[in-house]
Protein backbone atom coordinates (compact mmCIF):
# COMPACT_ATOMS: atom_id res chain seq x y z
CA UNK A 1 0.00 0.00 0.00
CA UNK A 2 1.15 3.16 -0.88
CA UNK A 3 1.08 6.56 0.60
CA UNK A 4 -2.77 7.97 0.91
CA UNK A 5 -3.91 4.84 -0.51
CA UNK A 6 -2.58 5.70 -4.17
CA UNK A 7 -1.49 2.40 -5.62
CA UNK A 8 2.33 1.84 -6.84
CA UNK A 9 4.01 3.36 -10.17
CA UNK A 10 3.36 0.50 -12.85
CA UNK A 11 5.15 1.54 -16.32
CA UNK A 12 2.80 2.86 -19.41
CA UNK A 13 3.64 -0.36 -21.12
CA UNK A 14 3.10 -2.76 -18.44
CA UNK A 15 -0.59 -0.87 -17.67
CA UNK A 16 -1.38 -1.31 -21.42
CA UNK A 17 -0.97 -5.15 -21.35
CA UNK A 18 -2.48 -5.57 -18.24
CA UNK A 19 -5.23 -3.77 -19.66
CA UNK A 20 -5.38 -5.54 -22.63
CA UNK A 21 -5.76 -9.07 -21.16
CA UNK A 22 -8.38 -8.29 -18.56
CA UNK A 23 -10.59 -6.70 -21.98
CA UNK A 24 -10.05 -9.68 -23.46
CA UNK A 25 -11.09 -11.18 -20.26
CA UNK A 26 -14.34 -9.21 -20.44
CA UNK A 27 -15.15 -10.12 -24.14
CA UNK A 28 -15.00 -13.43 -23.75
CA UNK A 29 -17.45 -13.12 -20.52
CA UNK A 30 -19.73 -12.25 -23.31
CA UNK A 31 -19.43 -8.06 -22.81
CA UNK A 32 -19.03 -6.09 -25.92
CA UNK A 33 -16.38 -4.06 -26.02
CA UNK A 34 -16.34 -0.72 -28.00
CA UNK A 35 -12.72 1.02 -27.50
CA UNK A 36 -11.89 4.44 -28.62
CA UNK A 37 -9.76 4.48 -31.10
CA UNK A 38 -8.26 7.50 -31.86
CA UNK A 39 -6.45 8.10 -35.65
CA UNK A 40 -3.91 11.16 -35.51
CA UNK A 41 -3.55 13.91 -32.91
CA UNK A 42 -7.02 15.13 -32.93
CA UNK A 43 -9.62 13.66 -30.87
CA UNK A 44 -12.70 14.61 -33.10
CA UNK A 45 -12.47 15.40 -37.27
CA UNK A 46 -16.47 16.10 -37.74
CA UNK A 47 -18.49 18.75 -36.93
CA UNK A 48 -20.51 17.11 -33.94
CA UNK A 49 -17.48 15.34 -32.26
CA UNK A 50 -15.51 18.87 -32.23
CA UNK A 51 -18.89 20.74 -31.18
CA UNK A 52 -19.00 18.23 -27.95
CA UNK A 53 -15.64 18.95 -27.11
CA UNK A 54 -15.52 22.79 -27.53
CA UNK A 55 -18.72 22.58 -25.55
CA UNK A 56 -17.21 20.60 -22.44
CA UNK A 57 -14.17 23.14 -22.80
CA UNK A 58 -16.16 25.92 -22.25
CA UNK A 59 -17.28 25.02 -18.74
CA UNK A 60 -14.82 26.57 -15.70
CA UNK A 61 -15.51 23.84 -13.59
CA UNK A 62 -13.81 21.12 -15.74
CA UNK A 63 -11.12 23.41 -17.04
CA UNK A 64 -8.45 22.28 -14.84
CA UNK A 65 -9.16 17.95 -15.13
CA UNK A 66 -9.97 18.25 -18.82
CA UNK A 67 -6.04 18.52 -20.48
CA UNK A 68 -5.04 15.20 -18.36
CA UNK A 69 -8.22 13.38 -20.15
CA UNK A 70 -7.51 14.25 -23.82
CA UNK A 71 -4.05 12.54 -22.73
CA UNK A 72 -5.74 9.74 -21.98
CA UNK A 73 -8.05 8.98 -24.24
CA UNK A 74 -5.40 9.86 -27.49
CA UNK A 75 -3.27 7.21 -25.75
CA UNK A 76 -5.98 4.43 -26.19
CA UNK A 77 -6.94 4.59 -22.52
CA UNK A 78 -10.36 4.31 -23.05
CA UNK A 79 -10.94 1.02 -23.48
CA UNK A 80 -14.56 0.82 -23.88
CA UNK A 81 -17.44 3.47 -24.21
CA UNK A 82 -20.87 2.69 -24.89
CA UNK A 83 -23.80 5.16 -24.95
CA UNK A 84 -27.43 4.79 -24.36
CA UNK A 85 -30.19 6.40 -23.24
CA UNK A 86 -29.09 9.28 -20.46
CA UNK A 87 -25.78 6.99 -19.95
CA UNK A 88 -22.14 6.62 -20.66
CA UNK A 89 -20.56 3.61 -19.21
CA UNK A 90 -16.84 3.55 -20.01
CA UNK A 91 -13.81 1.31 -18.71
CA UNK A 92 -10.51 3.43 -18.73
CA UNK A 93 -7.31 2.04 -18.35
CA UNK A 94 -4.65 3.24 -15.63
CA UNK A 95 -2.49 1.53 -12.79
CA UNK A 96 -5.15 -0.69 -13.46
CA UNK A 97 -9.12 -0.74 -14.80
CA UNK A 98 -11.61 1.79 -13.67
CA UNK A 99 -14.97 1.53 -14.26
CA UNK A 100 -16.56 5.50 -15.44
CA UNK A 101 -20.32 6.34 -15.32
CA UNK A 102 -21.24 9.17 -16.61
CA UNK A 103 -25.44 10.30 -16.17
CA UNK A 104 -26.94 13.36 -18.31
CA UNK A 105 -30.68 13.98 -17.61
CA UNK A 106 -33.07 13.84 -20.57
CA UNK A 107 -33.72 17.04 -22.36
CA UNK A 108 -36.98 18.95 -21.64
CA UNK A 109 -39.92 19.28 -23.54
CA UNK A 110 -39.61 22.86 -23.92
CA UNK A 111 -36.18 22.75 -24.74
CA UNK A 112 -36.66 19.68 -27.56
CA UNK A 113 -40.02 21.63 -28.64
CA UNK A 114 -38.04 24.99 -29.36
CA UNK A 115 -35.23 22.81 -31.05
CA UNK A 116 -37.61 21.21 -33.35
CA UNK A 117 -39.49 24.06 -33.92
CA UNK A 118 -36.00 25.81 -35.22
CA UNK A 119 -35.75 23.04 -36.91
CA UNK A 120 -38.85 23.67 -39.71
CA UNK A 121 -38.17 25.18 -42.97
CA UNK A 122 -34.49 23.78 -43.36
CA UNK A 123 -35.80 22.39 -46.89
CA UNK A 124 -33.76 19.51 -47.68
CA UNK A 125 -32.13 19.08 -44.49
CA UNK A 126 -35.01 16.61 -42.75
CA UNK A 127 -34.15 14.05 -45.52
CA UNK A 128 -30.33 14.22 -45.10
CA UNK A 129 -30.95 14.08 -41.59
CA UNK A 130 -33.25 10.62 -42.01
CA UNK A 131 -30.09 9.75 -44.12
CA UNK A 132 -27.33 10.17 -41.61
CA UNK A 133 -26.10 13.44 -43.78
CA UNK A 134 -26.91 16.08 -41.28
CA UNK A 135 -26.83 19.47 -42.77
CA UNK A 136 -24.76 22.42 -41.32
CA UNK A 137 -27.91 24.26 -40.63
CA UNK A 138 -29.13 21.35 -38.77
CA UNK A 139 -26.35 20.90 -36.75
CA UNK A 140 -25.77 24.40 -35.33
CA UNK A 141 -29.16 24.23 -34.16
CA UNK A 142 -28.65 21.11 -32.56
CA UNK A 143 -25.39 21.54 -31.15
CA UNK A 144 -26.18 25.44 -29.65
CA UNK A 145 -24.42 25.87 -26.43
CA UNK A 146 -27.72 26.83 -24.35
CA UNK A 147 -30.61 25.47 -26.80
CA UNK A 148 -29.59 22.39 -28.22
CA UNK A 149 -29.13 19.36 -27.11
CA UNK A 150 -25.51 19.46 -25.32
CA UNK A 151 -25.98 19.17 -21.15
CA UNK A 152 -24.92 21.86 -18.45
CA UNK A 153 -22.98 20.73 -16.05
CA UNK A 154 -25.95 20.84 -13.98
CA UNK A 155 -27.11 18.12 -16.24
CA UNK A 156 -24.27 15.80 -15.72
CA UNK A 157 -23.64 13.10 -12.57
CA UNK A 158 -19.77 11.79 -13.03
CA UNK A 159 -18.88 8.79 -11.22
CA UNK A 160 -15.37 6.50 -11.05
CA UNK A 161 -14.40 4.32 -8.76
CA UNK A 162 -10.71 4.99 -8.73
CA UNK A 163 -9.35 6.43 -5.77
CA UNK A 164 -8.92 10.17 -7.57
CA UNK A 165 -10.72 12.79 -4.88
CA UNK A 166 -11.93 14.89 -7.81
CA UNK A 167 -15.87 14.79 -9.40
CA UNK A 168 -13.83 14.89 -12.37
CA UNK A 169 -10.61 12.66 -12.18
CA UNK A 170 -8.89 12.13 -15.41
CA UNK A 171 -10.53 8.62 -16.49
CA UNK A 172 -13.81 10.70 -16.14
CA UNK A 173 -12.41 13.61 -18.02
CA UNK A 174 -11.07 10.63 -20.67
CA UNK A 175 -14.71 9.06 -21.33
CA UNK A 176 -16.10 12.53 -21.88
CA UNK A 177 -13.75 13.18 -24.99
CA UNK A 178 -14.41 9.70 -26.24
CA UNK A 179 -17.93 10.68 -26.66
CA UNK A 180 -16.77 13.00 -28.99
CA UNK A 181 -14.98 10.60 -30.84
CA UNK A 182 -17.97 8.53 -31.25
CA UNK A 183 -20.23 11.05 -32.25
CA UNK A 184 -17.85 11.35 -35.28
CA UNK A 185 -19.04 8.22 -36.58
CA UNK A 186 -22.49 8.17 -34.86
CA UNK A 187 -24.12 11.52 -34.58
CA UNK A 188 -27.40 9.75 -33.49
CA UNK A 189 -26.18 8.64 -30.32
CA UNK A 190 -26.31 12.48 -29.29
CA UNK A 191 -30.56 11.90 -29.70
CA UNK A 192 -30.51 8.86 -27.54
CA UNK A 193 -28.37 10.17 -24.88
CA UNK A 194 -30.77 13.12 -24.22
CA UNK A 195 -33.93 10.78 -24.85
CA UNK A 196 -35.37 12.49 -27.79
CA UNK A 197 -36.33 10.76 -31.48
CA UNK A 198 -34.32 12.53 -34.16
CA UNK A 199 -36.89 11.10 -36.48
CA UNK A 200 -39.37 14.07 -34.56
CA UNK A 201 -37.44 17.13 -36.47
CA UNK A 202 -39.36 15.42 -39.58
CA UNK A 203 -42.24 15.16 -38.23
CA UNK A 204 -42.01 18.67 -37.12
CA UNK A 205 -42.14 19.97 -40.69
CA UNK A 206 -45.16 18.16 -41.29
CA UNK A 207 -47.38 18.64 -38.19
CA UNK A 208 -46.45 22.53 -38.49
CA UNK A 209 -47.45 23.02 -42.82
CA UNK A 210 -50.40 21.09 -41.41
CA UNK A 211 -51.44 23.09 -38.56
CA UNK A 212 -50.97 26.37 -40.46
CA UNK A 213 -52.09 26.11 -43.94
CA UNK A 214 -53.00 22.69 -44.58
CA UNK A 215 -56.48 22.94 -43.40
CA UNK A 216 -57.75 26.30 -44.61
CA UNK A 217 -56.12 24.95 -48.33
CA UNK A 218 -58.27 22.14 -48.03
CA UNK A 219 -61.32 23.53 -47.42
CA UNK A 220 -60.67 25.97 -50.81
CA UNK A 221 -60.24 22.89 -52.52
CA UNK A 222 -63.15 21.33 -51.56
CA UNK A 223 -65.39 23.82 -53.69
CA UNK A 224 -63.44 23.93 -56.65
CA UNK A 225 -63.15 21.39 -59.71
CA UNK A 226 -60.40 19.49 -58.67
CA UNK A 227 -59.90 17.59 -62.61
CA UNK A 228 -59.60 21.11 -63.69
CA UNK A 229 -56.67 22.24 -61.44
CA UNK A 230 -54.99 19.08 -61.54
CA UNK A 231 -55.85 17.68 -65.21
CA UNK A 232 -56.93 14.40 -64.14
CA UNK A 233 -60.25 13.18 -63.69
CA UNK A 234 -61.62 12.62 -59.94
CA UNK A 235 -64.09 9.87 -59.23
CA UNK A 236 -66.43 11.71 -57.31
CA UNK A 237 -65.81 14.98 -58.51
CA UNK A 238 -69.50 16.83 -59.53
CA UNK A 239 -69.66 18.19 -63.22
CA UNK A 240 -71.21 21.40 -63.80
CA UNK A 241 -75.11 21.64 -65.42
CA UNK A 242 -78.71 22.28 -64.84
CA UNK A 243 -79.98 22.10 -61.04
CA UNK A 244 -82.96 19.83 -60.89
CA UNK A 245 -86.07 21.74 -59.41
CA UNK A 246 -87.39 20.11 -56.30
CA UNK A 247 -90.56 18.53 -56.25
CA UNK A 248 -90.06 17.52 -60.37
CA UNK A 249 -89.64 13.94 -61.44
CA UNK A 250 -88.60 13.00 -64.57
CA UNK A 251 -90.82 10.14 -65.93
CA UNK A 252 -89.53 7.25 -68.68
CA UNK A 253 -91.42 6.21 -71.48
CA UNK A 254 -92.58 2.66 -70.93
CA UNK A 255 -91.09 0.13 -73.15
CA UNK A 256 -88.09 2.17 -74.09
CA UNK A 257 -84.94 0.67 -73.19
CA UNK A 258 -82.93 3.63 -71.07
CA UNK A 259 -78.49 3.49 -72.44
CA UNK A 260 -76.55 3.59 -69.91
CA UNK A 261 -73.99 6.44 -70.15
CA UNK A 262 -70.52 4.55 -70.64
CA UNK A 263 -68.02 5.31 -68.21
CA UNK A 264 -65.08 8.27 -69.05
CA UNK A 265 -61.51 6.60 -69.33
CA UNK A 266 -59.57 7.73 -66.35
CA UNK A 267 -57.32 10.57 -67.56
CA UNK A 268 -53.49 9.92 -66.98
CA UNK A 269 -51.88 12.51 -65.02
CA UNK A 270 -51.20 15.90 -67.40
CA UNK A 271 -47.76 15.70 -67.70
CA UNK A 272 -46.58 19.64 -67.00
CA UNK A 273 -44.85 21.51 -64.58
CA UNK A 274 -47.61 23.53 -63.46
CA UNK A 275 -49.89 20.34 -62.44
CA UNK A 276 -46.78 19.11 -60.61
CA UNK A 277 -46.30 22.52 -58.97
CA UNK A 278 -50.01 22.35 -58.31
CA UNK A 279 -50.32 18.50 -56.81
CA UNK A 280 -47.41 19.10 -54.91
CA UNK A 281 -48.50 22.58 -52.75
CA UNK A 282 -51.97 21.00 -52.65
CA UNK A 283 -50.13 18.53 -50.37
CA UNK A 284 -47.93 21.17 -48.17
CA UNK A 285 -45.07 19.49 -49.49
CA UNK A 286 -41.50 20.57 -49.77
CA UNK A 287 -39.66 19.63 -52.67
CA UNK A 288 -37.54 16.38 -50.81
CA UNK A 289 -40.53 15.29 -49.56
CA UNK A 290 -43.04 15.15 -52.47
CA UNK A 291 -39.96 13.31 -53.72
CA UNK A 292 -39.88 10.41 -51.20
CA UNK A 293 -43.51 9.95 -51.87
CA UNK A 294 -43.24 9.42 -55.20
CA UNK A 295 -40.12 7.14 -55.10
CA UNK A 296 -37.86 9.82 -56.91
CA UNK A 297 -35.09 12.28 -55.91
CA UNK A 298 -35.08 15.75 -55.08
CA UNK A 299 -33.48 17.12 -57.87
CA UNK A 300 -35.73 15.26 -60.04
CA UNK A 301 -38.82 16.89 -59.04
CA UNK A 302 -36.71 20.61 -59.27
CA UNK A 303 -36.22 19.42 -63.11
CA UNK A 304 -39.70 18.84 -63.49
CA UNK A 305 -41.12 22.14 -61.76
CA UNK A 306 -38.55 24.35 -63.47
CA UNK A 307 -39.61 22.46 -67.40
CA UNK A 308 -41.54 23.90 -69.69
CA UNK A 309 -44.21 22.63 -71.79
CA UNK A 310 -45.23 18.90 -71.80
CA UNK A 311 -42.68 16.76 -69.83
CA UNK A 312 -41.37 13.70 -71.35
CA UNK A 313 -42.04 11.29 -67.85
CA UNK A 314 -41.35 7.43 -68.00
CA UNK A 315 -44.42 5.27 -67.72
CA UNK A 316 -43.61 4.34 -64.14
CA UNK A 317 -43.55 7.97 -62.56
CA UNK A 318 -46.88 8.91 -64.85
CA UNK A 319 -48.60 5.98 -62.66
CA UNK A 320 -47.30 7.54 -59.53
CA UNK A 321 -48.21 11.25 -60.33
CA UNK A 322 -51.75 9.66 -61.26
CA UNK A 323 -52.03 7.61 -58.25
CA UNK A 324 -50.81 10.51 -55.67
CA UNK A 325 -53.31 13.11 -57.64
CA UNK A 326 -56.61 10.65 -55.93
CA UNK A 327 -55.18 11.43 -52.89
CA UNK A 328 -56.08 14.00 -50.15
CA UNK A 329 -53.67 15.84 -48.45
CA UNK A 330 -54.48 13.82 -45.44
CA UNK A 331 -53.74 10.75 -47.49
CA UNK A 332 -50.77 11.80 -48.77
CA UNK A 333 -49.50 13.20 -45.17
CA UNK A 334 -50.17 9.56 -43.70
CA UNK A 335 -48.31 7.92 -46.66
CA UNK A 336 -45.57 10.31 -46.25
CA UNK A 337 -44.89 9.35 -42.99
CA UNK A 338 -45.62 5.46 -43.34
CA UNK A 339 -42.39 5.72 -45.50
CA UNK A 340 -40.80 7.56 -43.13
CA UNK A 341 -41.03 4.87 -40.98
CA UNK A 342 -40.02 1.99 -43.24
CA UNK A 343 -36.52 3.45 -43.71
Amino acid sequence: MSYYGWRPYVPVAQRRANAARKVRKLAKGGKKIEPIEIEGRKIAQTFWGKAWCRHLEQFSDYANRLPRGRTYVRNGSVCHLAISKGKIEAIVSGSTLYNVDVKIAPLSSNKWKNVRKRCVGQIGSMLELLQGRFSNNVMEIVTDRSKGLFPQPREIKLSCDCPDWAVMCKHVAAALYGIGARLDHKPELLFLLRDVDHEELISAELDVRTATGGQGKRRRLANRDLSDIFGVEIEGTPKPGRKKRPGVKKTLKKNVPVKKKAKPKKKAFAQTAAAIVRLRKRFGMNQSQFAMLLGVSRPTVANWENGSGKLKLRRRTIEALTQAAKLTADQATRKLRALLRLR
